[in-house]
């Protein structure tokens, strides 16, 4: 089994890593130090991958990134880092890796729990967010060949309270090697639409 992470070297990605290098070929990839160099912002970034990596069992999504801070200093600019990177970086993720993914094979993406339960200064990301669990929902109803998709929705990560914490007053952090068991279930389990919460 051949499984491309993309965000690798995140904190999740290294969690995912982790849980899944004993049962299969990972194959790590981000911005820099991976196997593969990728930018999910760029089309043409996310083509080179696939077309360099080849036929792979399953995609999982481990990245995007999103700006934090008051909703009246939002501006246009600030909202589309979250557009083009947490959302459409997927998305094409997505959209240009189907044609790589063997028949009944999985993609992952991940979420997050401000889709769910906002913060202050989280607008821009709580859009992404319901956006790829939307997305996920309904193109689990038209994927082909027994493809499936999921996400992951993660609280706080435990290992990210330092520089998160403050924007999360009184939530309950998650470790992520526990939000790397809902990306086992995704990926060698069965279901398909579904949002994992590790909450």
């Amino acid at each position: 089994m051949r499984i491309l992470v993309v965000g690798a070297n995140g904190t999740i990605g290294t969690a995912v890593v982790n849980e899944l290098k004993g049962d299969a070929e990972v194959i790590k990839a981000s911005r820099s130090n991976s196997d593969i160099k990728v930018d999910i912002t760029s089309t043409d970034s996310i083509k080179r991958m696939f077309k360099e990596i080849g036929e792979i069992d399953a995609l999982v999504s481990t990245t995007g990134a999103a700006h934090f801070g008051p909703f009246e200093e939002l501006t246009p600019e600030l909202n589309s880092i979250a557009v083009n990177s947490k959302l459409l970086g997927q998305i094409n993720l997505v959209l240009l890796g189907l044609p790589y993914i063997r028949d009944n094979g999985s993609i992952t993406l991940t979420t997050g729990i401000l889709m769910d339960d906002p913060i202050v200064g989280g607008a821009s990301s709580a859009m992404a967010n319901g956006g790829v669990r939307a997305f996920v929902k309904s193109a689990a109803i038209e994927l082909p060949r027994g493809i499936r998709i999921n996400s992951v929705s993660p609280n706080v990560l435990e290992e990210s309270m330092d520089h998160y914490g403050p924007f999360f007053q009184g939530f309950e952090s998650v470790p992520a090697k526990r939000v790397a068991l809902a990306f086992r279930k995704s990926i060698l389990g069965a279901q398909t639409g579904q949002s994992y919460y590790v909450y």
